[in-house]
């Protein structure tokens, strides 16, 4: 009884906070996504991402980042916009319209370990969203909300892939959700078709090195151009998203910060190409655009325009 207790007393926390869908999963080692994980690497699909291939054993045991740990809560936040941006402009995903998603998220995930913590006793635990080594995707699978599609995003039947994904690993045995054991994507293959990089590979492989989010975000170097068509896209890519027929169920999000800054939608591709280093910082100073920085959005911003 206490944990069905503390289990609703969890759901309905994350709903209060926000968050679009709550599920938990028993923490334990993630054998099979190590397998999967180590294949990745050994090809180099991460390109120059090394930071994929540091703590490794962390990735995949989650008792190793909480002690003792013996439940992980996987919560979705919804990020669709009710708008988009100019269609003269350099395309911007659409993750990245409000204000910084880690900052946000954050927030919210200490207020629920606090909230945990008042309501049912002295419990330890460590929030995650995007920023150590946590395979959030296989967790949200174990926890029954959604199956990985062919663009490697995970995807929900209620309002598709347009959603962040944090995490909660905490040291209190709960009621576990039902491993998610479907997959809806049939023999569609839009993602794969529409992809302009050919990053999306067989059973559900990402050359996460010729995806256009890691080519305008991760990497440093200079972009040269080639054959590959980025189809004007200056930080990250929405394409595999936008063309996926679960994504007609997205609906606009409720969370005021992650509403569009007025500039992302307003600057047409001229505001862009004359914006200065004092307006790009004072602008998106709480954005993700700023993890670019000035000269990295602009080297994209060139590229896009064929300069």
């Amino acid at each position: 009884m206490i944990n069905g207790r503390n289990t609703q007393l969890i759901k309905d926390t994350a709903l209060q906070l926000g968050f679009s869908s709550c599920g938990i999963a028993k923490a334990a080692r993630l054998n099979e996504d190590a397998i999967r994980l180590e294949n990745w690497l050994k090809k180099g699909n991460h390109g120059s991402m090394q930071y994929m291939e540091n703590h490794f054993d962390k990735r995949i045991d989650p008792t190793l980042l909480v002690e003792g740990a013996k439940s992980v809560i996987t919560l979705l936040m919804n990020y669709y916009p009710a708008e988009k941006q100019n269609a003269d402009s350099f395309k911007i995903s659409k993750y990245a319209y409000g204000e910084d998603y880690h900052e946000v998220i954050k927030e919210k995930l200490r207020l629920f370990l606090a909230i945990l913590n008042e309501k049912i006793g002295d419990i330890h635990g460590r929030g995650f969203v995007d920023s150590a080594p946590v395979m959030e995707r296989a967790w949200a699978i174990k926890s029954g909300l959604g199956w990985i599609g062919k663009n490697g995003n995970l995807i929900t039947k209620n309002q598709g892939s347009f959603f962040f994904i944090a995490t909660l690993i905490i040291d209190l045995e709960l009621d576990y959700d039902e491993e998610y054991s479907f997959d809806y994507c049939g023999t569609c293959t839009k993602c794969i078709d529409a992809c302009p990089t050919d990053a999306i590979l067989p059973n559900k492989e990402i050359n996460g090195a010729q995806c256009i989010s890691y080519y305008t975000i991760e990497l440093k170097d200079a972009l040269i151009q080639s054959d590959k068509n980025f189809q004007q896209w200056m930080f990250g890519c929405d394409i595999c998203q936008d063309v996926c027929p679960w994504n007609r169920f997205s609906k606009p999000t409720s969370e005021k910060k992650f509403e569009p800054i007025q500039e992302i939608l307003n600057y047409k591709q001229a505001d862009w190409l004359e914006i200065t280093e004092d307006i790009f910082k004072k602008v998106f100073k709480n954005s993700p655009l700023k993890r670019s920085k000035y000269n990295g959005l602009m080297r994209n911003i060139r590229f896009a325009n064929h300069l």
